[in-house]
């Protein structure tokens, strides 16, 4: 028993970070990539919720305006979810017509988006944090596989050019990880979701977000429940920060995960493969088995102490996880920054794991988060 409860929780994990990833590289030269079309201009709802964003609007409002796409029309919407700073304020000293302002009482992100979608007039939807910047040819790549009727939503490619000395490092080389996967998702065809930095959707494929939910993940799966491909858009960048400080690196992964999976049970009918194919099961490997694989490295570890006098290899793995242990420990109480990079990178997993098996114990137990305040993951 011992033996089987090792090897399952060793090959979930090993499954969910690489298994996946190389199953759809063997996959890719099985599947054409779709044929280039013309792009024509379409009318674009840019959409902004923020919250206490005094430092970063005017600077994202005016990088908005400031795009090289000749859009037929262009209408952004800022959404101010009961903003206590001056963000208000602040966005109306950008003189545009093109600028509609949505002073809102606090109710959370998710009414904030479904306030200010209700306003939108474009035929494309493009959702975009407020404290994230644009290349000037941002917009025009993003929008650019929608001339393709097949698809549904597009996601743009979040970069931290300048990762710090902390925990950022990790969440730097996490983005890439995170990259090099949804090119691989890109080729199969079955991206499965958007990051909420920045992607696109057509307006008619709009549904009201719950309160309870990741935006993001819902917002772009509005694609694929019609029957449309969710297509990653690498060339799209948008700027982002990493997070140094080990306390809201887990806040961030614990809220991401409840809201994840809370995310998952909304959209569970696209995790029956009879219906949704190969999507589904890039659903399930990416988004679900993933948030489970945490829970099992606390039952690994302890199946192979049983297991230490059964054979060298179990005396190898355990050695191996003690060590990976101590190296992350090393990394956190490493406040100087004086240890070599890989100490850092194991505290960044660890924090990162930690925060994901709080999150799935946190929705085991009905807990949700209605409320959103961005700088406290900063």
């Amino acid at each position: 028993m011992a033996e089987l409860i090792f090897w399952l929780c060793l090959l979930l994990p090993f499954y969910a970070y690489l298994g996946y990833p190389l199953t759809l590289l063997l996959a890719t030269p099985f599947f054409a990539r779709p044929p280039s079309r013309r792009n024509t201009p379409l009318t674009v709802s840019v959409v902004i919720a923020a919250y206490n964003e005094e430092r970063h609007i005017v600077d994202k409002l005016r990088t908005v305006l400031a795009q090289d796409y000749a859009a037929r029309t262009l209408q952004i919407i800022l959404a101010s979810d009961g903003s206590s700073d001056n963000t208000v304020a602040r966005a109306r000293t950008v003189n545009d017509s093109r600028i509609r302002i949505l002073d809102l009482p606090r109710q959370g992100k998710a009414a904030a988006l479904n306030a200010a979608v209700a306003q939108c007039e474009g035929e494309i939807l493009v959702f975009t944090d407020a404290d994230n910047q644009w290349a000037i040819d941002t917009l025009r790549r993003l929008l650019e596989p929608l001339s393709d009727p097949a698809v549904g939503a597009t996601a743009g490619h979040m970069v931290i050019p300048a990762p710090g000395k902390g925990l950022s490092l990790g969440d730097s080389l996490y983005r890439h990880y995170e990259g090099w996967l949804r090119r691989l998702e890109n080729r199969t065809g079955c991206m499965v979701s958007a990051d909420g930095a920045l992607l696109a959707l057509r307006r008619e494929l709009f549904e009201p977000i719950p309160a309870q939910v990741n935006d993001d993940f819902f917002v772009s799966t509005c694609a694929p429940m019609a029957g449309k491909r969710i297509v990653y858009v690498e060339s799209a960048r948008v700027l982002d920060q990493g997070v140094d400080e080990a306390d809201k690196q887990f806040r961030r992964r614990q809220r991401v995960t409840v809201g994840g999976l809370q995310s998952l049970a909304q959209r569970r009918t696209l995790l029956n493969p009879l219906r949704h194919g190969l999507y589904a099961l890039a659903l399930i490997s990416h988004k679900l088995i993933r948030r489970l694989a945490p829970v099992l490295l606390m039952p690994l570890l302890l199946s192979n102490l049983w297991l230490w006098d059964v054979h060298g290899f179990y005396r190898f793995t355990l050695a191996a996880q003690l060590l990976a242990y101590s190296i992350a420990i090393g990394g956190l109480l490493d406040v100087r920054h004086r240890l070599p990079k890989p100490f850092r990178l194991a505290a960044f997993v660890l924090v990162t794991l930690a925060g994901m098996s709080v999150g799935l114990w946190q929705f085991l137990r009905g807990q949700h988060y209605s409320q959103w305040n961005p700088d406290q993951n900063r």
